[in-house]
Parts: structure tokens; sequence; C-alpha cells
């Protein structure tokens, strides 16, 4: 069976919704649908948005702070469980992951915290550290322990906003930003991890070191127009699905949001 999987950051789905982009929606063609930042509970949205007809609709919205984050899922395929949220406490409440288990995988939307603002000196001046950057850093261990530990029962599929970029092909200018969170040293080197402890980074496997293939780009300085962009948003598999990747691709055509879609193909 042929599986077609998409995942977008919406950046808002309230305000998506009312836009004529959001016909992607239903012309996409796939069996599992992943939204990253809905920034929304499924109350606040028109019923057939919510739980549109046909489909499995899964939530984890945030707890902690109202219209932030969150992560919800939109399945044509019946899941046997359905887990919001890290194990861990300490990553719980601002709705960050699904993990939907599947007959035949396991399957995580994760929306991966930002390292947030710089802290600045008593003089203005920059610091390199980064606010959020240690609750990161954790997320992301805990995060990788619970991916290799379901990969070990079957296969595993990955997909979200990650907030990183992996390497220089991965941005636009990745000289001017060695030092800004989402591709710092220790970013990479966790995207390093996720790779050795055996998972596929599916664009890179299907397309080689294709350049100029970014999925995220800044509402400042016309950044979109001119591909000034990041590749912040992908889709993993354990290596054991490998050989069953039939297809992946950035949906850089479609609007409504800063970030644009990303799909895979697989067959089950």
């Amino acid at each position: 069976m042929l599986v077609k999987l998409v995942s977008w950051n919406v950046n808002g789905l309230r305000a998506v919704v009312k836009k004529p982009d959001w016909s992607w929606f239903d012309d996409c063609g796939a069996q599992i649908v992943a939204l990253q930042e809905t920034k929304a509970m499924p109350e606040q949205l028109p019923q057939e948005v919510a739980s549109p007809p046909g489909w499995n609709s899964y939530w984890d919205s945030s707890t902690v702070k109202k219209g932030y984050s969150g992560v919800s899922v939109f399945s044509r395929l019946d899941p046997l469980n359905v887990t919001p949220e890290l194990p861990e406490p300490r990553y719980q409440g601002e709705g960050r992951l699904l993990h939907l288990e599947y007959p035949d995988f396991h399957f995580f939307n994760g929306y991966f915290p930002n390292g947030g603002a710089e802290e600045l000196d008593e003089n203005g001046r920059h610091t390199g550290r980064f606010k959020r950057l240690a609750y990161k850093m954790g997320f992301l261990e805990e995060f990788l322990k619970l991916a290799c530990a379901c990969k070990q029962t079957k296969p595993v599929v990955i997909c979200g906003d990650f907030n990183i970029a992996h390497a220089p092909i991965d941005l636009s200018r990745p000289g001017d930003n060695l030092k800004n969170t989402g591709f710092l040293p220790e970013e990479r080197a966790w995207m390093d991890r996720l790779l050795e402890a055996g998972f596929v980074d599916t664009f890179r496997h299907v397309h080689g070191d294709i350049p100029e293939k970014y999925t995220w780009w800044s509402y400042k300085n016309r950044s979109r127009p001119k591909n000034v962009g990041w590749r912040l948003d992908y889709f993993f598999v354990s290596a054991d699905l490998g050989a069953s990747v039939r297809d992946a691709w950035i949906d850089s055509e479609v609007y409504g949001s800063d970030h644009c879609p990303v799909g895979l193909a697989l067959e089950i």
C-alpha cells in the first residue's frame, strides 16, 4: 500500500483556513496530514476544519499559553494508539508532539522548540546565549530517546518543524548564521546524532545534495520571492523504511504561511 504523508507548519491555523491557500488540505491527496504551530484549540475552529468528515482528528494544543504552539494530525488510517507530549513532564504543556502508533509504523508529528531570543549583557551587547536553547536541547534529547525506543518495536516516521537547518546547503546564507539559533553547532550535532541513530532524511535520500531547497522564509525583506530561506521542516524514517521511500518533496509553491508543506510517499 502506498501511503502519502504531508506536513505543514501553518503558523496559525485560524488565519490560514480563511485564505484560499487552505484548499491545499482537500487537494493534497494524503492519508496522513500533520500540522504544526496551529495556535488553536479545536473548539476555536469551524467544525469542518477541526474534525473534517472522513478523517480521524487528533490535537495537542498548548495548555501553558493560549494561541501558542500546537500540533494536529488528520488521518484516514486508524491508529492503534495516540499519545500527546513527551513522557518527561518538564517538556509537557506546550502542545509540541503527537505520537500515533499504526499497525506497521510509529508516526511522530513534532513542533520542536526554537532557541529563543539572544540574551544581551547589561550594556546591550550580544552574549551568544539564547533564552530557550537549554530547553530546546533537553526536548530534543528526550525525543531522541523516545524515537529510538519506538524503533526497537516497529519502523518509525518522524515529521515536523525541527527549527534546525542541518547543513550549510540547508539555508541560503550559512556564513551569516553560524552564531544564530537554528544553525548552532550543538543543534546541528544533535541532527547528526539522529542520523547516526539510524534515521534517514528522506528529502536528501531521494534528491541528494540539490541546493536552494528551503521550507521557511522570513516575512521580512521579501525573503520568499528572493528564495532567501532555511530548510527547517523534515520527514525522517528509520533505516528499515529507507527502501520503502517512493518520493519526498517540498511544496514551495504553496503559500499561506511563512513555511511551506513537505511530503513523503511510502510503500508500506
